[in-house]
């Protein structure tokens, strides 16, 4: 009985300085039930890099045929600088994101920084990735205002 509550204690206090770690390192403990790995349908963060050209060519894309749709003739040309700037910063119990950071060129000759994150199980039917994406200064309906500082993780948008 005696080993038992012991037993029982020692967890719950392995518990209690798991928890007390994570609040002192910045993230919230995620008890691992709760992780996005542990769902009916899981989720384990096998996402494409930043850099992949399948990415930068789903942004180009979208914003090329909005632009042309909506807007007038800017296009997407090229990208550099790009780099991630987090991975699942929202913590283990979220839909596993990278949030990705660059610069784009448009043909006017401008460039733009571009922010953006590659989404697990959001694209098509739920069966891949998908990308959210922001271009500074284009973001003219204000959806991740300001200054596209919402496409961005964590508290240091």
């Amino acid at each position: 009985m005696r080993r038992a509550l012991l037993r029982t204690a020692l967890a719950s206090l392995a518990v209690i300085a798991t928890a007390a770690a994570a609040n002192a390192s910045g993230t919230r403990y995620v008890p691992p039930a709760d992780r996005a790995e542990n769902r009916i349908i899981p989720m384990y963060g096998n996402l494409p890099a930043c850099e992949d050209p399948a990415v930068l060519g789903e942004i180009t894309s979208w914003f090329n045929s909005r632009e042309a749709k909506f807007w007038g003739p800017l296009q997407a040309v090229a990208y550099d600088r790009i780099r991630p700037i987090g991975f699942r910063s929202w913590g283990a119990d979220f839909i596993p994101r990278r949030f990705c950071t660059g610069r784009v060129a448009l043909n006017d000759g401008s460039w733009h920084r571009v922010d953006y994150s590659v989404r697990e199980n959001l694209g098509l039917f739920g069966w891949t990735w998908n990308v959210n994406w922001c271009v500074s200064g284009l973001d003219r309906h204000r959806s991740y205002a300001p200054d596209c500082q919402m496409a961005r993780p964590g508290p240091e948008r």
